[in-house]
């Protein structure tokens, strides 16, 4: 029930951190530079059709009142129609979510499986080579843009080794989708016993997902390796070990208590790989989320631009929410 309370609270702040995220995109959208009216309308539309189009867009309106319409469209669940693709802001949204959702979850994944035991390993035996090659390769990884670290995979894993396809997007052009479920190609597969789609699915994904991970994966490395770097040197491992306990278990109690930091720097990277994603879904052609927002961007599509930022506002806040209950379950004192 403590657990349920917990939640509760931090779920009821939600609806006024949209609030306030909303207003601020709102009017922070209509500083950017072009008309959506002159998009809308065409290159040869004269004077009258585009004031025409400005009333039907309600941008004539003051901007007060503009804003006070989007949120009682939002607020039933309509998010506008992109001038761009002119279909519902939702539909495409549906449609192209799950893809950058795939490339966070498996990088995120990665990351934590391969950093986590990396960092313990050498904060344990820091003076190993080991240790000065992770501290090298964290100082270049976080030093080197995705997209060169993309377009290197790229050339060397599909031009020249041809080990790998090439970026044509999430599946092979010869394979047929698998059947809608999550939306994710990978889990969709699996759930519909579909191997020629995961096969090609899983090979299409090795290539972002390695840039993703060996960019981002710094992050989660050196907090883990300085996490436990600490504990190691803490009084209460020191009595540990004055006591006579097994190495196994001091480093067990220290892990434990270098929890906390680690999992809050794997939300901090899920929150980045959302914004991160976007430059290597563009090298890709993933036609995921963040090629859609830098399309809204160019195209000056209000509606698009505005609901791409909620729902990242959303997923943020949500896998902070993650982050903090997780914290309620590993730490007595929260209780």
């Amino acid at each position: 029930m403590r657990f349920l309370r917990y939640a509760g609270r931090r779920l009821l702040v939600l609806p006024l951190q949209l609030l306030v995220v909303s207003l601020i995109v709102f009017f922070l959208v209509r500083q950017l530079p072009g008309d959506p009216t002159y998009l809308y309308a065409g290159p040869y539309a004269t004077t009258e059709r585009v004031e025409e189009v400005r009333r039907q867009l309600g941008l004539d309106q003051p901007v007060w009142v503009q804003y006070a319409r989007y949120v009682e469209r939002v607020a039933a669940g309509d998010f506008g129609t992109s001038m761009r693709t002119a279909q519902p802001v939702m539909q495409d949204i549906r449609q192209r979510f799950p893809a950058t959702l795939e490339l966070i979850l498996y990088a995120v994944l990665f990351s934590v499986v391969i950093a986590v035991p990396l960092g313990v390993y050498t904060a344990i035996r820091s003076r190993g080579v080991l240790g000065r090659a992770v501290f090298v390769y964290g100082m270049m990884a976080g030093s080197l843009p995705d997209f060169w670290f993309a377009l290197l995979a790229i050339f060397v894993f599909f031009y020249k080794l041809a080990w790998l396809p090439g970026p044509i997007g999430r599946i092979d052009l010869m394979v047929s989708k698998p059947t809608d479920i999550t939306g994710m190609y990978t889990v969709d597969s699996l759930l519909t016993a579909n191997w020629e789609a995961l096969a090609s699915a899983s090979a299409q994904l090795v290539l972002p997902v390695g840039v993703l991970t060996l960019v981002y994966m710094p992050l989660v490395l050196k907090n883990a390796q300085s996490a436990m770097q600490e504990m190691l040197g803490s009084e209460f491992v020191t009595y540990a070990r004055a006591a006579g306990l097994p190495r196994r278990m001091q480093w067990r109690y220290a892990l434990l208590n270098a929890l906390p930091p680690i999992i809050t720097v794997t939300g901090i990277l899920t929150w980045f790989l959302l914004g991160g994603a976007v430059l290597v879904e563009t090298v890709f052609a993933w036609g995921g989320l963040g090629q859609y927002a830098v399309q809204s961007v160019v195209n000056s599509d209000y509606a698009a631009l505005q609901a791409v930022v909620l729902l990242s506002a959303v997923f943020t806040m949500l896998v902070f929410l993650l982050v903090d209950l997780a914290y309620f379950v590993i730490d007595p004192r929260i209780k």
